[in-house]
């Protein structure tokens, strides 16, 4: 996993960690990944043969600052675009996220917490954020739980298509991008690029993060997995 920036660049202001948590946090989190390596833990996965992207819940209700739960998830947004380019031009399969919510039926006793930020005629911030570009072939997987695969058919499509490796992007790291992560691995290789995963609490962003990355999958740099995709994409050219 690439070393934590020093200074995170998304989330909500007054959820970052103080400056004098910071550094001694990113150390203990480094001692603690060396002490899972040692035990043989934190293996790599790698990318297989057939990789798959999905955008999880880039919706305006997370992106939008303004809104109840949302932050500045600029950079957030951009680390997905570099991925999202990559994928498209290698031709690998691209898949969106977002909720489909009733408020007067929520699905689960936790996502009863999400009604209290849920008003009628807010609807409208369900629909993804216009910066992603999802294009008319890229599916949206509506879901009512914070796993992309609990109770929609994303399993049957991404097998359906031979797809051996799941490329998570999105919000939030704690929430919908690790249960997402928990159930691909099941059936899935499943690879994070970093700089494209955001949460509005930088504690449980970095802590989540190394939790994928020794127990369920690889987080990578997002150069890493966007110069791989396209060694993908020019070995399937040839």
């Amino acid at each position: 996993m690439s070393a934590p920036a020093s200074v995170v660049s998304f989330g909500s202001p007054d959820l970052r960690l103080p400056d004098q948590l910071r550094r001694p946090l990113q150390e203990h989190l480094a001692d603690l990944r060396q002490r899972y390596l040692a035990r043989g833990w934190a293996g790599r996965v790698g990318f297989g043969r057939r990789p798959a992207l999905i955008v999880i819940d880039l919706a305006r209700f997370w992106t939008t600052p303004t809104a109840q739960i949302g932050a500045d998830l600029d950079s957030i947004i951009d680390g997905t675009c570099r991925v999202l380019e990559a994928a498209r031009a290698a031709g690998i399969p691209v898949f969106f996220t977002t909720f489909a919510f009733d408020p007067a039926d929520p699905p689960s006793p936790q996502n009863r917490k999400l009604c209290m930020h849920v008003k009628a005629g807010d609807e409208h911030l369900f629909e993804l954020d216009p910066r992603v570009g999802r294009r008319p072939q890229e599916k949206i997987v509506r879901k009512r739980y914070a796993s992309a695969f609990k109770g929609t058919n994303l399993h049957e499509m991404l097998t359906s298509l031979g797809v051996d490796t799941l490329i998570v992007t999105g919000v939030s790291t704690s929430h919908c991008v690790y249960a997402t992560c928990r159930d691909a691995t099941d059936s899935f290789r499943v690879i994070v690029p970093r700089e494209a995963v955001g949460e509005r609490c930088e504690l449980f962003h970095e802590v989540s993060l190394l939790d994928i990355d020794i127990d369920l999958g690889d987080v990578m740099p997002v150069q890493e997995v966007a110069a791989r995709l396209r060694e993908i994409g020019a070995a399937t050219s040839s």
